[in-house]
């Protein structure tokens, strides 16, 4: 593939129309970063007890346990998620997987853009659910998101209606369960993004073998952002 001579890596945050919370993100972001490369070096010590090596599931399960650790998607994966949910004109969005509210900040960002409308996100530690809705406040977005903690698959066992997008972006030993409760409220033409596929592909060998499954009621295919990220439509 031949790279033309000039073009500049693009700049993520420039999709964002509002320099505030493109701020509040880029310090979000950069404070993820070094969280992640701390916690790889923390799990690093354990490499001898696994022949195979498998430093990302480490760092994943050991940052995931914690409550004072971001666990974040990066900047192209939200740029896209972003542009995902204002190609799609979304108004109702469901996260599953809080933390410290990143993607969160990206979604709303989406649906203040798009006219308004409501993010119902799910985090299971109460912790990185009050870190984040004081950076939901510091963005000015708080308005436009719900947070609900506990287990997701009873915050989420009843409501919202007519979704329109769904960031699948939790422990990946749910991700099916997930998608099979709200895949009843999904508009057609509803989008689901499940992040780590690629990267992870053990872990979601049920997940894809069901969404890919077009009896299922879903059109799916990976795409090559960071670990890969499975991009699902609802037929």
């Amino acid at each position: 593939m031949t790279v033309m001579a000039g073009i500049r890596k693009p700049d993520p945050f420039a999709v964002l129309e509002e320099e505030r919370i493109a701020a509040v993100l880029a310090r979000l972001h950069h404070e993820a970063r070094w969280q992640t490369i701390s916690a790889g070096r923390h799990s690093l010590r354990h490499l001898p007890a696994f022949p195979g090596g498998h430093p990302v599931p480490l760092v994943i399960d050991d940052m995931a346990c914690r409550g004072d650790k971001s666990i974040a998607i990066e900047e192209r994966q939200a740029a896209f998620c972003y542009l995902t949910a204002r190609t799609s004109q979304a108004r109702t969005i469901v996260e599953f997987g809080t933390s410290f509210g990143i993607s969160t900040i990206w979604l709303a960002a989406a649906l203040r853009a798009n006219g308004g409308g409501r993010v119902v996100t799910t985090e299971i530690v109460p912790e990185r659910a009050r870190v984040a809705r004081s950076n939901f406040e510091e963005a000015g977005l708080a308005e436009l998101i719900e947070v609900r903690v506990g287990d997701a698959l009873a915050t989420l066992a009843a409501d919202p209606a007519e979704i329109d997008l769904v960031l699948n972006d939790g422990s990946p030993g749910l991700a099916l369960d997930i998608v099979k409760l709200l895949a009843p409220r999904m508009r057609p033409g509803a989008v689901v993004l499940t992040d780590d596929v690629g990267r992870s592909a053990a872990s979601y060998r049920s997940y894809i073998a069901w969404i890919r499954d077009h009896a299922n009621g879903f059109q799916s295919t990976l795409v090559p952002l960071k670990g890969g990220m499975e991009y699902s439509v609802r037929r």
